[in-house]
């Protein structure tokens, strides 16, 4: 082989071995960030971030699924749950302040010591109360990494483990009254009777109970408190979305700030207000719009402590909470965590675990689990069917999830006209 034609082979070998190089670096940059893949060496911990309304069911499904021991299919080590309590609108502000601490472009030889100690108690799953919650979330993190942390498809994608709506809950004296005077119990005939300046004996009830006190959760403590406000302007303008332009038009301000000038105690409001009238009777409020899982299981409660039940009544213009299991998808988790986390989505998603969310007042999200099981008497919805409690919802217009800017503009509403007084 002459000197020209070796000259000539080296230089094709050594385009070769720069394309090739060039190539690994370009797919190194721009391939995405992939999980965590370390073998674990003792139980396998998820933590699972889940709304209020269905945190006891998720507690003790977890104890239960813990005591049971299970591991991950092709793993012997053991799968253990941790769930954090924490309303859905506070978990959100801590994805969008990056709370947990996400890793970002950077890999765990960049993190200091306390970096790696909180990425430790990185969250595995969120449970919202809303499948828009994690769209918002989603939409803060598609702008700071450019890709979803949350997915809409595939094996990780958001699933709801139960369903809840949002129903009115009212003092069935207070009840008969309002039915009589307005027909149905909506919006309108709340707002109408927050505002009637001869208060109850007006509408024609009796004149000891003062004037009407609405009950509507605190939104800055409960999500609930927005989607019974959502739920209002959709009635307020007989359709299901709702934009800003809507929220700031001064003639729904008016209208609303009459509606929520008949809340009690604003201040002090708890987040749990269903447990609220359990406890305190009519001095919390006659009636409000409540998820209807919270109504049901406080029910006994209140029929127990004071002598006027409570009447549940459907709205026309419904929210819905779908309180999807949601998996982290980002490289912050171990691929381990993210498949133990399935596992205990599958095991919320059983017959048996389904029906213990049915008997804390929740539709279940396995078709197969019936709402009132025939001969069952463990069921809320059957056991309160004389006080209005439906298995089948009655024909309702569902309202369409808000935006974040919608959201932002009525929580800033209730700060300056309702939280201040």
């Amino acid at each position: 082989m002459n000197r020209t034609r070796i000259i000539f082979i080296a230089i094709i070998v050594l385009a070769l071995v720069v394309i090739g190089v060039s190539w690994g670096l370009g797919y190194l940059q721009t391939r995405p960030q992939q999980p965590l893949v370390v073998a674990p060496t003792g139980p396998i911990q998820i933590r699972v971030l889940t709304a209020l309304p269905v945190e006891p069911w998720v507690r003790d499904a977890a104890k239960q699924f813990n005591d049971e021991k299970r591991k991950l299919t092709g793993s012997n080590e053991v799968i253990q749950v941790e769930v954090i309590a924490m309303d859905g609108l506070t978990a959100l502000g801590k994805w969008d302040r990056d709370d947990f601490g996400i890793l970002g472009d950077r890999t765990l030889a960049d993190l200091t010591d306390a970096e790696k100690d909180k990425l430790t108690q990185f969250p595995t799953v969120w449970i919202p109360d809303s499948r828009y919650l994690v769209e918002l979330a989603n939409v803060t993190y598609k702008e700071r990494l450019g890709r979803d942390v949350f997915l809409t498809d595939g094996e990780y994608r958001a699933r709801p483990i139960a369903i809840s709506l949002f129903a009115w809950g009212i003092y069935q004296t207070r009840a008969q009254v309002l039915e009589q005077k307005f027909g149905d119990i909506n919006w309108k005939s709340i707002h109408d009777a927050a505002v009637s300046k001869g208060g109850w004996p007006e509408l024609g009830g009796d004149p000891s109970w003062g004037f009407f006190k609405l009950v509507v959760p605190n939104p800055r403590k409960n999500v609930g408190g927005l989607a019974a406000m959502i739920a209002a302007a959709g009635e307020f303008y007989n359709r299901t979305d709702i934009s800003v332009a809507d929220v700031t038009n001064p003639e729904f301000q008016t209208w609303l700030k009459e509606l929520m000038g008949a809340l009690t105690d604003v201040s002090g409001s708890s987040a749990y207000t269903a447990e609220d009238f359990a406890l305190f009777g009519y001095s919390v409020g006659d009636g409000g719009q409540l998820l209807e899982s919270d109504l049901l299981t406080n029910m006994a409660g209140i029929q127990t402590r004071w002598a006027d039940p409570l009447l549940i009544r459907y709205p026309n213009y419904v929210s819905w909470f779908d309180f999807p299991f949601t998996v982290w998808v980002g490289p912050e988790t171990t691929a381990f965590e993210k498949n133990a986390a399935l596992e205990f989505q599958k095991y919320l998603l059983s017959a048996d675990v389904q029906k213990k969310a049915v008997a804390r007042g929740l539709r279940p999200a396995n078709p197969d689990v019936p709402v009132a099981p025939a001969g069952e008497g463990d069921s809320l919805f059957a056991r309160w069917e004389s006080q209005g409690a439906q298995a089948i919802v009655p024909r309702t217009t569902a309202m369409r999830a808000p935006n974040r800017d919608v959201l932002l503009a009525l929580l800033r509403w209730f700060d300056l006209n309702v939280a201040q007084r």
